[in-house]
């Protein structure tokens, strides 16, 4: 049986009252989502154990942290994690090599130099070692900080939106290297943002917190495609594929991207034939129509089965849930069309899909 992560826990806070009970896999990415001061730093300091008057429950595996109904509550110190902040919080007088040295005074032994070894050769900063600290840009300080974190040896890494100090940019060049940690590291993580691109592209699972309460939890494709109490990540709602480049259209500057129940064709990113990719669709990009599409503008169609039928976020609006084989896609509709097509579900469909966006 795999090992999970079980935190049950709860902290009055003067605007809300936290409260979680949550069972995750230990591995992978679990991003915790919502609106600023929802919750989800304070649930990663209680989680550290530094929030004193947290109580409940925090099992890792075998690793009991906290239960407070058995009197067991570890310091931080004591707690095998290792955490990173918003601001990269390096020693300025020290080098990169010696900031690195300092994640070591934890562990004892060979173990520990080869675990900086590896996180230096993971995060790509063998070339930094002997620069200092205040010549690195925002995006080197935080693969420097998570390098110093992995030194520990840590059984749980959280990281509390290790972006928000960056630009676009500098955004941009970091999302690869948490990817690389994500699918290269058996470390299961906890990772603070409200940022979509950074949900659609690193989540395994997703926690949606507001007002301290958990609104959704699960596999982030489930999480996303449900219709009951759908979940805005961006822009709008939308759904999220897993698919792998199966063909390249070098005339046109196309790849298709193939999944189980169809396949899309998307811009040419240089991905290599048979790489992994995230595809990312939003509701709004995506009509339906009884049968097949023909002489359309619109390059990505599929059959499609309706799930189900649920609100929009207006009173004109419907969103409809599809499946396309083990996938599923969300559709936004007006009520209208939901009554003149005679929606309803278990009914196959085609599904067009305007825009699909290539997130990893």
């Amino acid at each position: 049986m795999d090992e999970v992560l079980r935190i049950r826990l709860g902290l009055q806070r003067p605007a809300f009252a936290l409260s979680v009970d949550l069972t995750l896999p230990a591995r992978g990415i679990t991003v915790l989502f919502g609106p600023s001061g929802c919750g989800k730093t304070s649930l990663l300091r209680c989680v550290a154990g530094l929030e004193p008057q947290a109580r409940g429950l925090v099992r890792i595996g075998a690793q009991t942290w906290q239960d407070d109904e058995a009197g067991v509550r570890l310091p931080t110190w004591r707690r095998d994690l290792g955490y990173v902040f918003q601001e990269a919080s390096l020693f300025e007088h020290l080098d990169v090599r010696r900031n690195l040295g300092y994640g070591l005074r934890r562990r004892a032994g060979s173990g520990a130099a080869v675990a900086l070894q590896a996180a230096i050769e993971l995060l790509g900063i063998a070339a930094l070692l002997d620069r200092r600290v205040d010549a690195l840009s925002g995006g080197e300080r935080q693969r420097v900080a998570i390098a110093r974190a992995l030194a520990t040896q840590p059984r749980l890494l959280l990281l509390d939106e290790p972006m928000a100090a960056l630009d676009h940019a500098r955004r941009q060049d970091i999302l690869p290297w948490l990817e690389r940690l994500r699918d290269e590291l058996r470390i299961p993580m906890l990772y603070v943002t409200h940022a979509a691109d950074e949900v659609a592209r690193l989540a395994d699972q997703l926690v949606v917190l507001d007002a301290g309460q958990v609104r959704a939890a699960g596999p982030v494709a489930e999480v996303l495609a449900a219709i009951e109490s759908p979940v805005v990540v961006g822009d709008d709602a939308g759904a999220l594929l897993v698919a792998r480049v199966a063909e390249r259209d070098a005339r046109w500057h196309l790849v298709r991207a193939s999944f189980e129940g169809g396949s899309f064709w998307v811009r040419d990113g240089g991905q290599a034939i048979g790489q992994t990719v995230r595809l990312r669709v939003l509701a709004r990009d995506v009509s339906l129509q009884l049968q097949e599409p023909t002489q359309t503008s619109i390059q990505n169609h599929l059959p499609a089965i309706v799930q189900a039928i649920g609100d929009g976020a207006d009173p004109s609006q419907a969103l409809v849930r599809l499946s396309c084989g083990r996938n599923a896609l969300l559709a936004r509709l007006t009520r209208r069309a939901v009554h003149a097509l005679q929606l309803a579900p278990g009914m196959p469909v085609w599904a067009q899909v305007k825009a699909v966006a290539v997130i990893a």
